[in-house]
C-alpha cells in the first residue's frame, strides 16, 4: 500500500512565553522530537497521548497549519514542509481538519449550507448546492439542516456539520483532532460508526487524534503513541494492547476504566 504521508525526522519548536524574558527573545520550547513514520493510503491510525504529549500539534503540522522547524513531511510524494500559502492552496483542498468543539469552529451567524458551501465556493467547486446536500447525505443529516443554525443543533448534530463541511471537498486525508471527547457515549458510538463508514465508502484516510485509548481501540488499524514530543510506540493497535512494550503505554492503558474489575486489555 502506497504510503499518503511520510515524516521524517520532523521537529518543532515554540516561544515559551511563559518564561519571556525582559529583554531579548522568549526561550523555545521543543515540542516535536524527531519523529519519524507514513499514514499509507486507506489507513487509519491513531495518534494518542496524555495532555501536552504533541499529539495536537503533530496533527496541525501534518495538515500545514503549523510550519515545522525542522524534518520533513511529504504529502502524496509531495514535500510541503516549507511550501508559502500560494503553493499550499491547491492541495489544501485534500487535508481537512475536523475540530474538537463544532461550537467554537462553526459560524454561529451562518446556516449549515453556507457553512458547507463556504469552503467549496473558497475552491471553485461546481454544483455547490448539490455537494452540500450530498455531504449533508452522507452524515446523516435531513436536507432540512440546511436551514438551521449551530444553536439549534445538539452536539453530536454539529459534529456532523463538522465532518459535513471536511468531506464535501472530496479530500483525501482528514484529521479528526478529539472529536468525541465532549460527547456522550450514545453520540460518540454514533460518530465512530459514521467515520468508519464514510472511511469505507469514499477511500478516506484518517488520523484520529485522542487521549481516550479504548476509543483508539474502537476506531484505529495503527496507533502511534505519543509522550513529551516523542513516539514511544508506532504498532498495529490490536498488538499494542495485547502486548504494549513501553511503560507509558502501560500506564495509558491501566488509566482506562474497565467495566469487570477482572477483565484486563489483552
Amino acid at each position: 500500500m502506497a504510503d499518503l504521508y511520510t515524516v521524517e525526522n520532523l521537529r518543532l519548536s515554540l516561544a515559551d512565553m511563559t518564561r519571556k524574558p525582559l529583554l531579548g527573545a522568549a526561550p523555545r520550547l521543543e515540542i516535536l522530537k524527531g519523529l519519524s513514520f507514513t499514514i499509507p493510503k486507506g489507513a487509519v491510525v491513531g495518534i494518542v497521548g496524555g495532555s501536552g504529549s504533541g499529539k495536537s500539534t503533530l496533527g496541525r503540522v501534518l495538515v500545514r497549519l503549523l510550519e515545522p522547524s525542522g524534518g520533513r513531511v511529504s504529502f502524496d510524494g509531495v514535500d510541503i514542509t516549507h511550501l508559502d500559502e500560494s503553493a499550499l492552496r491547491p492541495l489544501r483542498r485534500r487535508f481537512q481538519m475536523i475540530f474538537q468543539d463544532p461550537m467554537s469552529s462553526l459560524n454561529p451567524r451562518h446556516g449549515v449550507g453556507t457553512i458547507i458551501a463556504e469552503p467549496l465556493r473558497l475552491h471553485q467547486f461546481d454544483d455547490v448546492a448539490g455537494r452540500v446536500a450530498r455531504a449533508l447525505d452522507h452524515v446523516g443529516l435531513p436536507q432540512g439542516f440546511a436551514a438551521r443554525y449551530p444553536h439549534e443543533l445538539s452536539g453530536g448534530q454539529r459534529q456532523r456539520v463538522g465532518i459535513a463541511r471536511a468531506i464535501a471537498l472530496e479530500p483525501d486525508f482528514i484529521l479528526a483532532d478529539e472529536i468525541v471527547s465532549g460527547l456522550d457515549v450514545s453520540s460518540q458510538a454514533q460518530v465512530l460508526n459514521l467515520l468508519e463508514r464514510l472511511v469505507a465508502d469514499l477511500g478516506l484516510t484518517l488520523a484520529f487524534i485522542s487521549h481516550d485509548l479504548s476509543v483508539i481501540r474502537r476506531l484505529c488499524q495503527r496507533t502511534i503513541v505519543l509522550h513529551q514530543g516523542v513516539i514511544v510506540e508506532d504498532r498495529i493497535t490490536a498488538d499494542l494492547f495485547a502486548d504494549p512494550q513501553a511503560a507509558y503505554t502501560r500506564e495509558l492503558l491501566d488509566a482506562i476504566p474497565l467495566p469487570d474489575p477482572d477483565q484486563v486489555w489483552a
